[in-house]
C-alpha cells in the first residue's frame, strides 16, 4: 500500500505562500531595508540619536518580516523534498517527516497572514492593557484578577514582556483593577481582540448557597506612543498625588509612599502606578499612560467617530459583552464577535491559549471591513 500523498496539501500551502508574498510587499521591504541600511552608515547618523534609533529600530522590524517569509519559503522547500522522496522510496517516515514539516509551515503562515493584517498606525507597537471589574460585586474584582493572570499567560506564550504598572487588591478577593504594559511584536494590534466587556457565569465562590453568578470586566487596550507623537499637557492641569502603595506582596511592591496618582483636571482622566521601585518611576510610567490616553480622547473627539484605539464604550454589563466564559451549568468559552467558541475553558483560563480567539477575531474584523470597503465603493459607482 502506497505511503499516503501530501500533494495536494503542498500545493494549497505553496498558493498561500505566493499569496503572501504579493500582500506583505516582501520585495518592496527588501529594497527598503537596503535604503535604511545605506541610510544608517551616513557620516553624522547618530548626530540625532532619536531619529537614528527609530530608523534602526525600522530596519530590525523589516529584518524580522523578510526572515519570517525567507524561514517559511526554506520550510515550504524542505516539505517539498521530504514529500518526493517518501514518494519515491515508498517510505512512511519520510512521509511522516513531511507531514510534519507542512503542519510547522502552515502556523507559520497563520502567523504570517495575521501579520499583513495589521496596517494601523501603532499595529506593530507595544500596548498597555487595563483590566477593570463592572457589574458582579466582588466577583467582578475576582473575575479581574483572572483575567489579568489569563493575560500573563497569553503574554508568556507568545514570549512578550510584561510590565505591571497597577494592580491593587480587592475590596475582598481579586482586584480593584490592573494595569500592564506589554512590549513585543504586534502586541498592540493582537491584543486589540481584547478590548471590551468579558462575561464570566460560575458558582459564586463567595455565596454559602452555591447559586450561579454572573460577573463583568472591562478590558481597555491603548498603544505605547512613539516619542515623536506630541500631546499637549499642561502641567497646570494635573493633579499628582502620592500615597502608600499595596499590592498582593512579592519583592517587587513597595511600602513606602512612591505610588503615585495622576489626574488630569480638564477630562477627569486618572491614572495611577504603584509597582515600580521608585516614585519617580512610578510617575514616568503614569505619564505615559496618560499620554496614550489623552491621544485617544483627542483622536476620538477630532475624527467625531467609533474610536478606533480601544472599540466603542459601553458600560461593562449584560448585554455589551464580547466574549463568554460560561464554567456552570456547563464549559464553553464562546466570543460573540467571530463566532469562535471552545469547550476547553482551562486552556483559556489557566493556560492563556489566546491565539484561535485573536486570529479568529482578526479575520472576522478584516473581512467584515473589507465587505464594507467593497459596499462603499458600489454605492459611489452609482
Amino acid at each position: 500500500m502506497p505511503v499516503e500523498s501530501h500533494a495536494e496539501k503542498i500545493a494549497e500551502l505553496g498558493a498561500r505562500l505566493g499569496e503572501i508574498r504579493r500582500y506583505l510587499s516582501v520585495d518592496m521591504k527588501r529594497e527598503e531595508q537596503r535604503e535604511l541600511e545605506k541610510s544608517s552608515a551616513v557620516p553624522g547618523f547618530w548626530d540625532d540619536p532619536q531619529a537614528a534609533q527609530a530608523v534602526m529600530g525600522k530596519i530590525s522590524a523589516l529584518r524580522d518580516d523578510i526572515k519570517q517569509y525567507d524561514d517559511a519559503v526554506a520550510l515550504y522547500g524542505d516539505a517539498e523534498s521530504a514529500e518526493e522522496l517518501a514518494q519515491e522510496a515508498d517510505d512512511e517516515e519520510t512521509a511522516a517527516y513531511a507531514a510534519e514539516l507542512l503542519g510547522q509551515l502552515s502556523a507559520s503562515l497563520d502567523e504570517l497572514e495575521l501579520t499583513s493584517w495589521f496596517t494601523g498606525e501603532f499595529d506593530h507597537g507595544d500596548a498597555i492593557v487595563t483590566i477593570k471589574p463592572g457589574q458582579g460585586g466582588y466577583e467582578a474584582q475576582d473575575w479581574t484578577e483572572m483575567l489579568f493572570r489569563m493575560y500573563l499567560e497569553y503574554c508568556e506564550r507568545r514570549k512578550w514582556k510584561v510590565r505591571v504598572n497597577d494592580a491593587p487588591v480587592g475590596d475582598v478577593i481579586g482586584l480593584d483593577r490592573a494595569t500592564f504594559t506589554v512590549s513585543g511584536k504586534n502586541a498592540y494590534g493582537m491584543l486589540t481582540a481584547e478590548a471590551g466587556v468579558h462575561r464570566l457565569v460560575r458558582i459564586s465562590p463567595t455565596d454559602d448557597k452555591k447559586r450561579r453568578q454572573t460577573s463583568f470586566a472591562g478590558v481597555e487596550v491603548l498603544p505605547v506612543l512613539p516619542e515623536d507623537i506630541e500631546v499637549d499637557i499642561n502641567p497646570s492641569d494635573l493633579r499628582i498625588d502620592v500615597y502608600h502603595a499595596s499590592g498582593p506582596g512579592g519583592q517587587g511592591v513597595n511600602t513606602t509612599d512612591s505610588a503615585v496618582r495622576i489626574t488630569h483636571l480638564p477630562t477627569g482622566t486618572v491614572v495611577t502606578c504603584q509597582n515600580e521601585r521608585s516614585q519617580l518611576q512610578n510617575k514616568a510610567t503614569a505619564m505615559q499612560i496618560l499620554r496614550s490616553r489623552l491621544y485617544e480622547l483627542e483622536r476620538e473627539k477630532r475624527e467625531a467617530q467609533i474610536d478606533e484605539l480601544r472599540g466603542p464604550k459601553r458600560e461593562i454589563s449584560f448585554g455589551n459583552q464580547i466574549r463568554s466564559y460560561v464554567l456552570y451549568p456547563y464549559q464553553m468559552v464562546k466570543d460573540l464577535r467571530s463566532g469562535y467558541e471552545t469547550s476547553n475553558v482551562d486552556d483559556v483560563l489557566v493556560d492563556g491559549d489566546l491565539d484561535p480567539f485573536v486570529v479568529a477575531y482578526h479575520r472576522w474584523r478584516v473581512l467584515n471591513e473589507a465587505q464594507a470597503a467593497e459596499q462603499e465603493a458600489s454605492g459611489d459607482a452609482r
